[in-house]
């Protein structure tokens, strides 16, 4: 669940690249994450459409975000699904990882 945005004083919703504070609501057994504990995390997909400057149009079927340390690493070493080619500026680990990149 989203807590705050990093770097945006009052904005109410985050778009995909935008690195956010989070809780952990749900965690699997025996993983190095633990319920109820703050993390940082970087937003990789929305169901809310992104418009693109030439024009095209891009809507997730779900929301996703990846996991990342103080540095903006992911923790993790595998992503799920399609990521945003936004990402690639600040995000490229992330990028790497990801299986399809849309």
């Amino acid at each position: 669940m989203c807590i705050r945005i990093i770097g945006a004083s009052n904005r109410r919703y985050a778009r995909i690249g935008d690195v956010i504070v989070a809780v952990i609501k749900e965690a699997i057994p025996n993983s190095p994450l633990e319920r109820s504990e703050v993390i940082r995390a970087v937003i990789v997909r929305t169901c809310k459409e992104l418009k693109r400057d030439n024009g095209m149009i891009i809507r997730y079927d779900d929301n996703a975000a990846v996991i990342i340390d103080q540095e903006g690493n992911p923790k993790g070493t595998r992503v799920f699904g399609a990521i945003a080619r936004e990402l690639r500026q600040n995000f490229t680990k992330i990028v790497s990882l990801a299986p399809d990149v849309l």
